[in-house]
């Protein structure tokens, strides 16, 4: 089996997938499934044939999956799926990635996990791990296979950064004051990892202010989430990496203790041995915000070095570059956009049993935001410039700023810091984990179950 690199950015698949005579003969669903990616021509129209004479849309996940790895048969392969599927004729392969994630009733044929392990195994043998016949059934699956699509890296193609080498503040002259940091602080020790490195790497494994916590960075759907590690049942703490699979435009993360595959936006497992262990990461507090920022607030943090081990281009502006300034989607993921366009920035919070969202664009002109979530008050204080949004219990108290001062309704001043909010005679309110994302993955991990600020 070999590979050969094509302009769309993905793989040919080259090589014999089943022994072709077959088709000559009896076609299976499974011969025909594999007919478009390797088949000679007259094997692969008769394998089409038989597909649209069958007449059952079963058949359009596997037809999907080898319209992206051969173009040049796309228009045969299109034309059978308007004929099965009733559906307008088109022969993209992300638009009709976008029909297949609408039209859930529609169940793949169970021959199409076996199709779809052998397709991905032939462009990284280590997919396998992810892959195992028992754990990509349809029940033993929390997200649904066909809509699992390869990123175009293999398995630890984008390499994690485990316990990185940190620099002092004022080491680190290779920053920019406007360059956006992740900042984390726990327990007294404050750290900042650049998105111009961390972008290259889109997860840190580290431990914290004594506390084991993974940063799950996902470039295509904006949001940097942290995550604690160290879960009850499990006798070391997680580490994870990038497993080169997509879903729904958001990373599929996994643990390299059981290689189950997580979804970074929910901290769940979706397949593998971890999918019924119940596990839900918890996460910690971090926050988006420029260096000159976090530096003027935490003069004493730690910062990422660039001797990461891996040769990247860690310049400013360099990494997704285009994709950040562009207002579309590199991946498919179905996006309401009637109040907000997908790719706008929202701080989502998900603690005291509910979920609520806050479109960035709502700190506009007011930095502070009283607002709650399902019973728990809420302070919120965003700065549309630095792409920030912290998060604090409020108890029964409304704030206000003025003059760069925060005071309570009772004019009593309160000092911001990255933990909590601190007020007279000791008063301390909470920091609340929360993190900024994309609209379209909010929509797509939340929608209905969640609840979005629009005063």
């Amino acid at each position: 089996m070999t590979l050969t690199r094509r302009a769309f950015g993905g793989l040919t698949l080259s090589g014999a997938l089943l022994p072709h005579a077959a088709l000559s003969q009896s076609i299976s669903a499974l011969d025909a499934m594999r007919a478009p990616l390797s088949a000679p021509t007259t094997e692969f129209e008769a394998a089409l044939k038989w597909v649209e004479e069958r007449g059952q849309p079963d058949m359009a996940a596997p037809l999907i999956t080898a319209l992206r790895f051969s173009r040049s048969r796309g228009p045969q392969i299109a034309q059978v799926l308007e004929a099965i599927t009733g559906e307008e004729y088109f022969t993209d392969w992300f638009q009709w990635m976008l029909w297949q994630e609408q039209n859930p009733q529609i169940k793949p044929h169970p021959d199409f996990p076996t199709y779809k392990r052998e397709v991905m195994l032939r462009i990284d043998d280590n997919f396998d791990l992810f892959l195992r016949p028992k754990h990509i059934q349809p029940d033993q699956m929390r997200i649904r296979l066909e809509e699992i699509a390869w990123g175009g890296v293999v398995k630890d193609g984008i390499p994690s950064l485990d316990n990185p080498e940190l620099i002092g503040a004022g080491d680190a002259d290779y920053l920019r004051g406007d360059d956006l940091v992740f900042g984390v602080s726990i327990n007294g020790d404050v750290r900042a990892y650049p998105l111009r490195i961390m972008g290259w790497h889109e997860m840190f494994n580290e431990v914290i202010g004594g506390v084991p916590v993974a940063l799950a960075y996902c470039t295509l759907c904006g949001s940097g989430i942290l995550f604690e590690t160290d879960v009850p049942g499990r006798s070391k703490p997680l580490v994870f990496g990038s497993s080169g699979f997509l879903y729904r435009s958001n990373k599929l993360m996994f643990d390299r203790e059981t290689h189950s595959l997580w979804n970074q936006w929910t901290g769940k497992p979706v397949n593998g041995p971890l999918v019924d262990s119940g596990i839900e990461l918890q996460q910690r507090p971090v926050v988006i915000t420029t260096w000159d920022s976090w530096k003027a607030s935490n003069p004493g943090t730690k910062v990422l070095s660039l001797n990461t081990g891996h040769r990247r281009d860690y310049g400013s502006g360099v990494v997704y570059n285009d994709y950040f300034a562009s207002p579309d989607l590199m991946f498919p993921a179905v996006v309401d956009q009637r109040d907000h366009a997908q790719k706008d920035y929202i701080f989502a919070v998900r603690e005291f049993g509910a979920a609520r969202g806050w479109p960035l664009e709502a700190f506009k002109g007011r930095p502070l935001i009283n607002d709650g979530i399902a019973d728990t008050p809420l302070l919120l204080i965003g700065d549309t410039g630095k792409r920030s949004v912290r998060a604090y219990e409020r108890g029964d108290r409304t704030f206000t700023q003025s003059g760069g001062k925060i005071a309570d309704q009772n004019g009593e001043a309160w000092r911001v810091t990255e933990d909590a909010l601190l007020g007279p005679d000791g008063a301390r309110l909470e920091r609340v984990a929360g993190h900024i994302s994309y609209w379209f993955a909010w929509d797509n991990y939340l929608g209905d179950a969640a609840t979005v600020f629009e005063g």
